[in-house]
């Protein structure tokens, strides 16, 4: 194109600081501690066919479903129908790149001199949008009716108004109607915000140059991905593995992929996984494109600034009805844990030609937790949150140590302050969990251990811990990590009452303790090959015992002055081979 880079790179600038800034806008003005603190949401901006130009780095399993949802709103309203200040919104999984109805989307369109030149977009995790459990999302539901209000790509303002009998109507049906509402807000908020920085630049530069410049940046990032692309082995890799169960029934479910590397082109198939389940983990077609696209990125070029044209080589071949591609009415609540195993699985077919980009498994399952029931007030309290646990480590490093998992990406865990400020919640216990799973020449990252003590008079308890019965996978002789699982003790007794994975609504009492413990990641390489003063460093800061010391690592360690004993870690070594 006969247009100066110099130019195309300062309009790609600008708009990813234009994106930012409305991711900004959208936390600093939200009502609900999963927006302002967990900051469980995403933004873009998109050109005028939907096709995302800049994003800031919110959560990748939402980036990659905002292009749908755009493209969705364009489907029902014609480009002509739209006006300045319209917002559309939709939390539909099926159609409009949903995921659950929790993660609700809005979207505007950007005019500048009365052309339609782009779309303000963004999605975040409304605390409450009503259905059979408070939080909205559960693991015993059926079909998406008990799961929230459907909002099928709806038009909630016109012209920079709000449609009341709407706002009426979403109040109506939800638990804590001025924090949801206020969550709608603050996702308008972030829309103008974003809005108003793109017509600034499109001032500046004029429609014209803007569009060429937009044009340009998709075409460099489908440039960069091709050319990322060809310097990939060549070859088709398969991985399997079973997800633990659906959450009404304790049978394993099967998933698959066959992953086809060629020169022009990347394709990950999903034939042959289970058919969607009756329980609410599955996901459907557009969060199975969003998590191909989070693994695709990581494998060719992470860094980059991320838009549509770079998954231009990107095929994504999965029949219809299956866990990863349901259709209504199939439940969804808990779809993070399937969206996550697809990436995973993909992860894991390419890990032997990529060991030296991607780790081994990791804790995976995003460890959704709510806790809901009457504060001192009689109000109504719904804690909704993620937690962080181990993850894999690499051909030269430790795993990372409490750190969200591959589907949250940006976002963070509740702070122990905001939580026993807003909750009738003490958190008596905030720790690394450190088993020896996970053991290796390098070994995987500790998960966490989260304790509640219930304060109030009674509430209840729904968690969706994956990977409870099937650990992070080690890799190259590494051990496997160790399962992520909820703990829940009566009072002051020392053994727990219940230990699971997957609860819905379970009830508790004052006094009565939750603990939520992630899982450490995979190892990499034999435990006996690793550095014998790394075993040492792991024992003196207490992650470690002697005994585990000897018996999974071969290292004899002195127990009164904490140094290696190199004659006795040689011998038990020379035993272990």
């Amino acid at each position: 194109m006969d247009i100066d880079p110099f130019t195309v790179e300062i309009v790609r600038s600008q708009l990813i600081a234009a994106s930012e800034e409305s991711f900004i806008a959208l936390g600093k003005s939200s009502q609900s501690p999963i927006i302002y603190e967990v900051l469980d949401y995403a933004c873009a901006i998109t050109d005028r066919e939907g096709n995302i130009v800049a994003q800031a780095n919110g959560v990748p399993g939402f980036l990659g479903t905002l292009t749908f949802a755009v493209k969705a709103v364009l489907e029902k309203f014609p480009p002509t129908s739209l006006r300045p200040g319209d917002t559309v919104i939709t939390n539909d999984p099926y159609v409009g790149g949903g995921n659950h109805l929790s993660d609700v989307a809005l979207i505007s369109p950007i005019f500048s001199q009365e052309k339609l030149v782009a779309f303000g977009v963004n999605k975040a995790h409304w605390t409450e949008v009503g259905g059979m459990a408070p939080g909205s999302w559960t693991t015993d539901s059926t079909e998406i009716y008990q799961e929230g209000l459907q909002f099928p790509v709806i038009r909630i303002g016109k012209g920079y108004t709000l449609d009341r009998s709407l706002l009426d109507l979403i109040a109506h049906n939800v638990r804590t109607p001025d924090r949801t509402l206020g969550d709608l807000y603050a996702g308008i908020a972030s829309l103008r915000t974003a809005e108003s920085r793109v017509k600034e630049i499109v001032d500046r530069c004029g429609v014209d140059m803007f569009e060429r410049c937009i044009a340009e940046i998709l075409d460099h990032g489908e440039r960069l991905a091709r050319q990322a692309l060809a310097a990939l082995p060549e070859g088709t890799y398969r991985a399997e593995e079973y997800m633990d169960d659906d959450g009404l029934s304790g049978d394993p479910v099967y998933v698959c992929v066959k992953v086809t590397i060629g020169k022009d082109r990347f394709t990950a198939d999903f034939t042959g996984s289970s058919p969607a389940v009756r329980g609410p983990i599955n996901c459907t077609r557009t969060r199975l494109h969003s998590a191909t696209r989070s693994i695709f990125k990581a494998v060719t070029d992470p860094e980059f600034p991320v838009n549509d044209g770079w998954f231009r080589p990107l095929e994504v071949v999965c029949p219809p009805r299956t866990v990863f591609t349901a259709e209504r009415p199939s439940p969804v609540s808990t779809y993070w844990e399937t969206g996550a195993y697809a990436c995973d699985l993909i992860w894991r077919a390419l890990f032997e030609i990529f060991s030296d980009r991607l780790t081994a498994g990791h804790s995976l399952s995003v460890c959704g937790t709510i806790i809901s029931g009457k504060d001192e007030d009689n109000e109504t309290f719904i804690l909704v949150e993620p937690q962080a646990g181990g993850w894999g480590a690499g051909v030269d490093k430790d795993g990372e140590n409490g750190l969200v998992v591959v589907g949250d990406g940006e976002t963070y865990v509740m702070p122990v302050e905001v939580c026993e400020a807003r909750y009738p919640l003490l958190v008596e216990r905030y720790a690394f969990n450190t088993p020896p799973a996970g053991a290796g020449a390098f070994r995987g990252g500790f998960g966490l251990i989260r304790d509640y003590r219930i304060v109030c008079e009674e509430a209840s308890l729904t968690t969706t811990f994956g990977r409870h019965k099937y650990p992070p996978w080690g890799a190259g002789g590494g051990n496997d990590g160790s399962e992520n699982g909820v703990y829940v003790f009566k009072g002051d007794k020392k053994k727990p009452v219940l230990y699971g994975g997957k609860l819905a609504r379970y009830p508790l009492e004052k006094g009565d303790l939750v603990r939520l413990q992630t899982g450490t990641g995979g190892g990499f390489g034999p435990p006996q090959e690793r550095d014998p003063q790394l075993v040492r460093a792991d024992v003196e800061n207490g992650f470690l015992s002697l005994t585990d010391a000897r018996e999974v690592y071969a290292v004899e360690i002195d127990p009164s002055t904490l140094r290696v004993d190199s004659e006795k870690t040689k011998r038990l070594r020379g035993a272990k081979q």
